[in-house]
Order: C-alpha cells, then sequence, then structure tokens
C-alpha cells in the first residue's frame, strides 16, 4: 500500500511539473509573438522582428525554434525544459491592417490607453 501511495504521489509530481512547463512554453511563445508583432507593426523587418522574438523568449527560459513574420503578423514555436520534460509551444500575433498601414495611429491608441485593435 505504502508503495503505491509513493507510485501515486511520483506520478502526480511529473504531470504537475509538465503542466508547469508546458505553461510556461505557452507563456514564452505568446510573449515572443507579441515583441515581434510590435517590431513589424513599427516597420522593422522579419529578421528584426525575430530577434526581438528570440529576446523574449529567452528572457522567459524557453528557446525559439521557429519565427515567420510578415506584414499580417508573427507566427512563433518555442521549447522549454523542465522537469525531465521538453514542452513544445506555438503562438501567432497578428498585426491590425490601420497600425500596419500607419503605426502613428496605433502609438498614439496606446499612449491614450485605448485598444489599437479598435
Amino acid at each position: 500500500m505504502l508503495v503505491a501511495g509513493c507510485v501515486l504521489v511520483l506520478g502526480l509530481a511529473t504531470l504537475g511539473g509538465a503542466a508547469v512547463t508546458r505553461a510556461r512554453a505557452d507563456t514564452a511563445a505568446d510573449a515572443g509573438a507579441l515583441a515581434a508583432a510590435d517590431q513589424v507593426a513599427l516597420g522593422a523587418s522579419a529578421d528584426l522582428a525575430c530577434a526581438a522574438a528570440r529576446a523574449t523568449v529567452d528572457r522567459n527560459g524557453s528557446r525559439l525554434v521557429a519565427c515567420i513574420a510578415d506584414a499580417a503578423g508573427v507566427t512563433v514555436r518555442v521549447t522549454r525544459e523542465g522537469h525531465g520534460l521538453v514542452a513544445t509551444a506555438h503562438a501567432r500575433a497578428e498585426i491590425d491592417d490601420d497600425c500596419a498601414a500607419d503605426p502613428a495611429i496605433c502609438i498614439a491608441d496606446i499612449a491614450r490607453g485605448q485598444d489599437a485593435g479598435r
């Protein structure tokens, strides 16, 4: 009975660790996609946008595996190791057409605390 209890606790700890690792990978992917989309909306190249994504993902303890940036948005894929597991996550941040056409519109909206997505 004691062995079964120990196995159960160990199994639950592993599941909990997997959930935490996955959540942290999701967070890093979301943050990286948003950082890159911000750069694209401000007129940066895809390379600079993906560099921003990489820096943000790195600061979140994950590794950027893929980054695709264009005028419509950014898609990133990241991995994160933790608790003996590797989690993969992806995220996409889309850029409002008005912001892509004239970033100053969205910058002004953000400065006033308004939703740039209208």
